[in-house]
């Protein structure tokens, strides 16, 4: 933008500018909100109980109202800088930081957020459990020892040891006996 432009096509240009600027946070505001109902709805999608679906439902129209808020927060940021105010960029990313915080307490503070977090860290934990089973079968069958091999050995170990001092102390009985 250049000074020598009447002013009438300076303004156009700095309007065009902000228009531009808002459709592109318009656009990151609904991609970010889609991404959150999508991963919303994936992990409470095998919630199938009437009550935690219904809290689910509620926590997340609780959601979208504080974004749907944000937003509306953001027109008048716009708005009051098209009227002449300065415009204060990290209040805007300070409405989007804190939007997003409070979106997500509203959803993971419901029943089914939690019950599906269960769910989830139950699968992992399950896949663990099978990957393990097969590491251990993929070591016996190569003839490596596996980690229950281990246990086991040790657990011999110490029984052995145990036995070894139970005999120590019975021969030092004996021989106390054959010294008197």
């Amino acid at each position: 933008m250049s000074d020598s432009q009447p002013p009438a096509q300076q303004w156009n240009s700095v309007v065009e500018q902000w228009n531009e600027q808002f459709l592109d946070a318009l656009e990151q505001n609904v991609e970010a909100q889609a991404q959150f109902v999508e991963s919303w709805s994936g992990s409470v999608d095998d919630v199938t109980e009437g009550e935690e679906l219904s809290e689910g439902v509620q926590g997340y129209a609780r959601a979208y109202e504080t974004w749907m808020s944000a937003s509306q927060r953001m027109v008048e940021q716009l708005t009051e800088t098209l009227e002449g105010e300065d415009l204060d960029v990290e209040a805007f990313r300070d409405i989007w930081l804190d939007t997003a915080n409070e979106a997500f307490k509203e959803v993971m503070s419901t029943t089914a957020f939690a019950q599906a977090t269960g769910e989830t860290v139950g699968d992992v934990f399950e896949l663990q459990q099978q990957a393990d089973e097969a590491s251990q079968e993929t070591l016996r069958t190569l003839g490596f020892a596996t980690e229950d091999d281990v246990v086991e050995v040790g657990d011999r170990l110490v029984e052995l040891e145990r036995r070894q001092h139970a005999v120590e102390t019975k021969l030092d009985r004996i021989l106390e006996h054959l010294d008197e």
